[in-house]
């Protein structure tokens, strides 16, 4: 079994250095078939639902000890930390006002 080749390890790197660039004309998509009316209508979009009530996405500086403390805590919880914070930030908002 071939091992597999990760872009961020030095193998990786050095690999994709070995590689030449090919441009999209150059590729031969004559053995790929042609997509049919009955599976483009079974296709369905891959990704994230469009809810209508997307967050936005921020940055912010959190000390590793408090992050990981975080992340403890919402693993305890099966949560995602992310969504952990957003309650937590909600909680204290709502308190606060």
């Amino acid at each position: 079994m071939a091992s597999k080749q990760f872009a961020s390890s030095a193998r990786g790197r050095q690999a994709g250095k070995n590689e030449k660039l090919m441009r999209d004309s150059q590729i031969d998509f004559s053995d790929v078939p042609e997509s049919t009316d009955a599976e483009l209508r079974r296709a369905r979009r891959v990704g994230r639902p469009r809810t209508g009530q997307a967050k936005q996405l921020i940055a912010i500086r959190i000390s590793p000890r408090l992050l990981a403390q975080i992340r403890r805590c919402a693993a305890r919880q099966s949560k995602p930390y992310q969504t952990l914070i957003h309650e937590l930030l909600e909680k204290a908002t709502t308190r606060a006002a």
